[in-house]
């Protein structure tokens, strides 16, 4: 069971990236998963997750507004959509599958392995 996250670079200020986290060994459609983020010297922060279902989200106050997460059952893929973004959304980003996500969910817990993360850096 593997996630993979991919998409990051490097982007200027104001500007957009879609991240991907691919699933392999396991079918996204029947998990929620989460994206996390740690920039250097700071704890891991949970962004944004996802129900199973796609209805359900949750969205830290640093990113809602700016960042939208969606799925892809097809795919077996977890999109993050990053808009206006900000030097302080640089970080290295994960995803990993997290506890049940609903409506009153007030925010990601991680219960599987993130794997290898990617590097998103804003320029100011």
């Amino acid at each position: 069971v593997q996630l993979q996250a991919s998409g990051g670079g490097l982007v200027q200020v104001g500007g957009s990236l879609r991240l991907s986290c691919a699933g392999s060994g396991i079918d996204l459609a029947y998990y929620s998963i989460g994206w996390f983020r740690q920039a250097p010297g700071k704890e891991r922060e949970g962004i944004s997750c996802l129900s199973s279902s796609g209805h359900a989200t949750y969205y830290a106050d640093s990113v809602k507004g700016r960042f939208t997460i969606s799925k892809d059952n097809a795919k077996n893929t977890v999109y993050l959509q990053m808009r206006s973004l900000e030097p302080d959304d640089t970080a290295i980003y994960y995803c990993a599958t997290v506890l049940p996500v609903m409506p009153t969910t007030t925010m990601c817990t991680a219960v599987g392995s993130s794997g290898q993360g990617t590097l998103v850096t804003v320029s100011s």
